[in-house]
């Protein structure tokens, strides 16, 4: 079955819809669990470290199964994949709604993860085959990406007022019609398409490279609270991230990486700036709720909507990437947003600590700002520097850089506002320390070339 098959006959506005449900329902569920970190933590008596692993678990599984998401929707039909990624992410969400103890909420955002996992390098992968020329599926892409802006303008609104009225675990019913829906219009939209070629499932390349990024981030999580068991993750994950390069290297072009995308010096660039501009996002989306309400300056409906300047931008900014990347060229639009949200970090940094919300929403905007400009670009880049045949293998790559980013943001960021105690200093911190991540990330993807 090849690639050509799923621009037959195919109702693109219809299938764009259909593929941007499926972020919707991801980016929905993200957005409103960082939101009710604080009630959740109130009603389980849950420290800051437990509460990291209801956002990381998410994280850590979908990271660490994108790979394997990718080529499976490579080789066995990625509109089928699509579709199965929908349904596990929504009965998830039904277990972790009915959740009686975190172990099991945990559990449950794990296989959520396992979902978005299946979903996401699938939808990725569709729109590198339906849209085969690079400006339509810039443009297409920039919708894609609006639609994580889009989510972060519903969810966090959304999700207070189901938190203030009707408790956290509300937040987790309010994807599942979205999900049912998706589901619905992808039997009907989208058509199948896969490209086996001389390829296989590469279970070891999977399991060493899922050994790989949870040492490390198990690393992060326990640094500040055990650092005897943090550094032991850290050498199984620095063990076995050399055995997977190895592995992978032995394979060839069987590989479930292929580590020849790699000299390819835009998908170099696109991988580290899309590991900068989560990094610290994500962090902003943790610490920056939990510190307005931990305080009590803001509750659960007042922390969503000081959220939604920086949404708003995203999502007016997004669906026009792709026109500007054209003009002014990718290297500048990618490396200049990463650095954007960079300087978001840093102001908020600087206004930590001072009463009104409305200081911090520069911080916020600029952070919107440079999501907005970069996200859609980056995903261009990663996605077209390689063939069709690729695309899953290709989109599940960047969804690596990008969760990786977001799960070592989450962590250390988070291992920073711990050890500084939390609320002002903490957030001051770990906002410092997130900027100049993102500065650095900017400069060196800039340096390696994006076209």
């Amino acid at each position: 079955m090849q690639t050509t098959l799923a621009t037959r006959n195919t109702n693109r506005p219809l299938a764009l819809a259909t593929l941007c449900g499926a972020v919707l329902v991801a980016q929905l569920d993200t957005s409103v669990v960082n939101l009710a970190t604080h009630p959740i933590g109130a009603y389980f008596k849950a420290d800051v470290a437990t509460l990291q692993w209801v956002v990381d678990a998410y994280n850590l599984v979908y990271a660490a199964l994108l790979l394997t998401g990718g080529l499976i929707a490579d080789l066995y039909g990625r509109r089928r994949v699509f579709i199965a990624g929908i349904l596990v992410f929504t009965l998830a969400s039904l277990l972790c709604a009915a959740a009686p103890d975190m172990p099991i909420l945990i559990g449950g955002r794990a296989l959520a993860g396992v979902g978005a996992a299946l979903m996401i390098p699938a939808s990725l992968s569709l729109i590198r085959v339906i849209w085969p020329d690079p400006a339509m599926r810039g443009h297409a892409l920039g919708i894609w990406a609006a639609c994580n802006g889009l989510s972060f303008v519903i969810g966090p609104t959304l999700g207070g007022v189901l938190i203030g009225w009707f408790g956290w675990r509300s937040i987790f019913l309010v994807v599942i019609p979205v999900g049912i829906a998706t589901m619905a219009l992808a039997f009907r939209a989208l058509a199948e398409s896969a490209d086996r070629g001389d390829r296989a499932f590469d279970a070891a390349g999977q399991i060493l490279g899922a050994l790989g990024l949870g040492g490390a981030v198990f690393a992060a999580i326990m640094a500040d609270g055990n650092a005897h068991a943090a550094l032991i993750a850290l050498a199984a994950a620095c063990i076995a991230i050399v055995w997977f390069v190895v592995a992978e290297r032995r394979r060839g072009a069987e590989a479930l990486v292929p580590l020849g995308l790699f000299r390819i010096p835009a998908f170099r660039g696109a991988m580290l700036a899309t590991m900068a501009m989560t990094f610290g996002m994500y962090g902003v989306l943790f610490l920056q709720p939990l510190v307005w309400q931990s305080t009590g300056g803001l509750g659960p409906i007042g922390a969503g909507l000081a959220l939604m300047p920086m949404a708003l931008v995203f999502v007016l900014v997004s669906p026009w990437s792709g026109a500007l990347s054209h003009k002014v060229g990718t290297r500048f639009m990618t490396s200049g947003g990463v650095a954007i949200i960079g300087c978001g970090l840093l102001a908020l940094a600087a206004t930590a600590g001072l009463r009104q919300a409305g200081f911090a929403e520069i911080g916020l905007v600029l952070t919107g700002l440079g999501m907005g400009l970069a996200t859609g670009p980056l995903l261009g880049v990663a996605v077209g520097a390689v063939p069709a045949a690729r695309s899953g293998t290709a989109a599940s790559l960047i969804n690596v850089a990008r969760m990786a980013g977001a799960t070592m943001g989450v962590a250390l960021l988070g291992a920073v506002f711990a050890a500084l105690h939390g609320d002002t200093e903490g957030l001051r911190g770990a906002m410092l320390l997130g900027g100049l991540v993102q500065l650095g990330g900017a400069a060196i993807a800039s340096r390696r070339g994006q076209g």
